[in-house]
């Protein structure tokens, strides 16, 4: 049985002045430091999803209803968990665009908002799509909608330009059943087949930063419809269209389990040479049957190098849009289910049921470390560590950091560090009381002998 995605209803510290390094494992040392590059670091903590995937070069990610932002708990655990959020309607046509040429972005602005001051990357979703649109679109000519649906992509994606990893480009152009015929829609119906590629193209122009995706369901494992979104993918990458990355919804239940050919037909989009993005995930179900099939997706998307990220649709049951079905990773009560462990699990990480995360057996708070690397010069650069509380405060942390071999630590700040070999341990100077959910972070330089690879995160120990 086809399944309705969830927009068929809309129901559904900063570094110190250098003047501060007096904690410097070498107080010598000029810090050449050129502008800054901001690069995706490597985080090998494994306290929670985000760290976790982060630690295999994936994004783990959730959708988000600006609505349920001041709640306590599922700010919390949103925060605590994810390192990826998808407005879930925000920035759907409806919402922000409800009359001509009038843009109103407050709700999706919020969802941002919050993401970015927690360190989170946001996925764009969605530009052009034949749901949720306003009526005033559907009642235009073909010259007026060619005209609205690229002002629409334009006034949008630049009101976000540098803030989105990911656009859902145009979601959903593909019929059900056995036809692979595209579906009727204003866009499909009285602009033809060359929308979908003239909405890239358009895209392209405006963020040349964002990858641009094709979204849709049912299109998980190899089927008339997945064959038929194949075969645009492959015109538009052998003509030069520029596409990025294909999105799977990855809607699961028992009368559409997840697919034999998973991982196959992930791996045959890539060999397209585009990204995979698993990007609205849910798994109806409960107990250990859910968990397996929870696995079964997190690995078929580890073993294809290209499948950049996975992102579930909805932090707690409780507001999924398919809530009677318990098909995510937290229940109601936002309490880790089996499911939850399983994905932590193979994602290399470690847990345990209970709540969001603020406490291991034994009372002490959890955290997490983060790198990113801040600035880079000809033979160094500098490092950043954020550490993080979990559900619950903490009082002191510990993160050992291995640096690759020739390299050599030069200086160290807002953190006190010992050596032995390769690795440097580092425990808080005047920073390691934090309030759950709360951050801080510590730097370092380094001298690269020529060796420029990333130094390993290990997992952050709190008390």
């Amino acid at each position: 049985m086809a399944q309705i995605p969830p927009g068929g209803a809309p129901a559904r510290s900063h570094l110190p002045a250098r003047a501060r390094r007096a904690l410097s494992l070498v107080t010598a040392g000029v810090l050449a430091a050129a502008g800054v590059v901001a690069l995706a670091g490597n985080a090998h903590a494994v306290g929670a999803l985000g760290d976790a995937a982060a630690a295999k070069g994936r994004y783990f990610g959730t959708a988000v209803a600006a609505n349920h932002l001041g709640e306590a708990a599922y700010a919390s655990t949103l925060d605590a968990q994810f390192d990826s959020v998808t407005p879930e309607n925000e920035m759907k046509w409806d919402a922000v665009e409800s009359s001509r040429n009038s843009f109103n972005f407050s709700a999706a602005d919020q969802i941002v908002s919050h993401a970015q001051s927690k360190g989170m990357k946001v996925r764009g979703h969605t530009l052009v799509w034949h749901s949720q649109l306003p009526g005033w679109v559907s009642g235009l000519g073909a010259t007026d909608l060619r005209s609205a649906m690229n002002n629409h992509i334009t006034q949008v994606m630049t009101h976000y330009k540098g803030k989105i990893h990911s656009w859902d480009v145009v979601n959903e152009a593909y019929q059900d059943g056995n036809s692979g015929a595209r579906r009727s829609s204003p866009f499909q119906d009285k602009l033809g087949n060359g929308f979908i590629e003239e909405a890239f193209r358009t895209a392209r122009t405006v963020d040349a930063g964002a990858k641009l995706c094709y979204n849709d369901y049912n299109t998980d494992g190899q089927n008339a419809k997945s064959n038929a979104v194949y075969d645009m993918v492959k015109d538009f990458k052998q003509r030069g269209v520029p596409i990025d990355c294909v999105g799977f919804q990855s809607h699961f239940n028992s009368n559409s389990p997840v697919p034999s050919d998973f991982q196959a037909n992930l791996q045959r989009f890539a060999d397209l040479g585009v990204d995979v993005q698993i990007t609205e995930l849910d798994i109806e179900g409960s107990g250990s049957a859910q968990a397996a099939n929870y696995t079964r997706v997190v690995n078929a998307c580890l073993a294809v190098t290209r499948c950049t990220g996975m992102t579930v649709w909805g932090v707690t049951d409780k507001y999924s849009w398919r809530s009677s079905g318990t098909p995510l990773l937290f229940d109601g009560d936002y309490n880790k289910k089996p499911a939850y462990d399983a994905v932590l699990a193979a994602l290399g990480g470690s847990g345990g049921g209970g709540n969001d995360g603020g406490e291991d057996g034994g009372g002490t708070g959890a955290c997490t470390a983060t790198y990113t690397q801040t600035s880079t010069w000809n033979g160094g650069y500098n490092g950043q560590v954020t550490v993080k509380a979990g559900g619950s405060g903490i009082s002191a942390w510990t993160v050992p950091v291995t640096v690759p071999s020739p390299q050599k630590v030069s200086a160290v700040w807002n953190g006190t560090a010992t050596t032995s070999g390769d690795v440097m341990t580092v425990k808080p100077a005047w920073n390691g009381t934090l309030a759950a959910g709360a951050s801080t972070s510590f730097g370092f330089t380094v001298t690269t002998n020529g060796n420029t690879s990333a130094p390993v995160v290990g997992a952050c120990t709190a008390s």
